[in-house]
């Protein structure tokens, strides 16, 4: 039987109650934390090794340590989660809110911060009603608050719905929200939000499953929880499996231990591909991230694992495209997303995007050109010089450098369909 963490209460069709919480564990991590000092909590969560869950990978524990000690410090929980088919935070928050709110005044009391925030996604209805809702439950049980189940710590949480805006998933973005004012992300360095942050105070951004993991790892211990996967990639991991798979949706999985193809084809995970077809690239973490393709189907699930192979975990989205995909299309769309999506600070973001998107539509509504391939990639070499990964850094955040990705990944892999493109108006999938 796999350990599961985050979705333990996934059983349960009350799991986002108190009732159901407190009968199942809730809270209890909470009550060890706070019999423990700060230091011996952070001390765990280094041993466990935990990386960041919300697309960097950097680990928290280290996140936790660059907090510029200050009597104003702030905690802010990224919950914006607007990466195209990226889904997994957005179950935790309706599925589970309690367990996060467990997690956030955890990492609070670790970090002794003065006040704690979680953002949102705006559209994300049921969700912000529901960590609301448990939100009050937990001020009402005495979790949050003033003087916190008799500790003397007393912190105060405030639930923020974002507006919407995909730029404010990257972390300097949403402190800009928080304050306010348009989601700009910040130039960094020099400062970090660690050091300046919200309202120009020391601030962690943790990702919603990470603090997560908290009430657990703080009940189990680091140990157990480094135990679990392989190398820097311990724990389980939550993936948002979507694309062309009999079973689509967020499941828990021990890294490295299991592979793209364990994901994709178990029984009890993603079941196979629709209609027996093959799988003809699967983008691992995000749109974001440069694809992968049947050669890369056993390589583990792992921060490290993927790296090495050219790509990146990043949001834990998991998107499989069959034989029976046009790869132009998928780029178009994703390029058309980057493009509306970007801030419009950095210019290379927002020219070069809609540049490529009406190369691409061009291409795909049957008025490519020859010369458009090369041209596409001349561009996309503009945005992220040498076309590597990761991506050389030409804008203040990673968004426009990532958007060659999709673009570099089809034409390499699939210039036929391109060039079927150009000659024949569109590729075979449509005939």
């Amino acid at each position: 039987m796999s350990t599961t963490i985050v979705t333990a209460r996934r059983p349960f069709d009350d799991s986002f109650t108190i009732e159901r919480a407190l009968a199942t564990g809730g809270y209890e991590g909470l009550k060890k934390a706070l019999k423990m000092t700060p230091e011996a909590i952070c001390a765990e969560v280094d041993a466990a090794s935990l990386l960041g869950r919300g697309g960097a990978g950097f680990p928290a524990g280290r996140k936790w340590s660059m907090l510029r000690k200050n009597p104003t410090t702030y905690l802010v929980i990224n919950g914006d989660e607007s990466e195209p088919a990226t889904f997994k935070d957005h179950y935790l928050i309706e599925r589970d809110p309690h367990q996060l709110i467990e997690g956030v005044l955890i990492a609070a009391y670790a970090l002794q911060v003065t006040q704690a925030f979680i953002f949102i996604r705006g559209e994300f209805a049921l969700g912000l009603e529901r960590v609301q809702a448990a939100l009050n439950e937990a001020y009402a049980h005495g979790a949050v608050g003033q003087d916190i189940f008799g500790s003397g710590f007393s912190v105060d949480i405030v639930v923020h719905p974002g507006a919407g805006a995909y730029i404010c998933g990257e972390e300097t973005s949403l402190l800009e929200s928080l304050e306010g004012k348009r989601g700009f992300p910040r130039i960094k360095p020099p400062f970090f939000p660690a050091a300046i942050g919200l309202y120009g105070e020391p601030t962690v951004v943790n990702n919603v499953e990470t603090v997560s993991n908290l009430p657990w790892i703080v009940s189990n211990g680091g140990a157990a929880f480094a135990a679990l996967g392989a190398g820097r990639s311990t724990g389980t991991r939550l993936f948002a499996l979507s694309g062309d798979v009999l079973q689509s949706g967020v499941f828990e999985v021990e890294m490295v231990k299991n592979t793209f193809r364990d994901l994709i084809e178990a029984p009890h995970l993603g079941g196979g591909v629709k209609g027996g077809r093959s799988v003809k690239a699967i983008i691992p973490g995000g749109v974001s991230a440069p694809w992968f393709y049947p050669e890369h189907l056993d390589i583990p699930l792992g921060q490290d694992e993927v790296a090495e192979a050219g790509s990146m975990l990043g949001s834990g989205s998991v998107v499989v495209m069959d034989e029976s995909r046009c790869m132009v299309r998928a780029a178009w769309r994703i390029t058309k997303f980057f493009s509306r999506e970007s801030c419009g600070q950095c210019t290379p973001c927002r020219e070069g995007s809609g540049w490529l998107e009406r190369i691409l539509y061009r291409l795909e509504h049957g008025g490519g050109r020859i010369e458009d391939l090369d041209l596409l990639l001349d561009l996309c070499d503009n945005i992220a010089p040498g076309l590597t990964w990761p991506p050389q850094q030409t804008t203040i955040c990673v968004l426009g450098p990532s958007i060659p990705s999709s673009i570099h990944s089809g034409i390499s892999h699939f210039r036929d369909e391109f060039l079927a493109h150009v000659h024949d108006g569109g590729c075979s999938y449509d005939r």
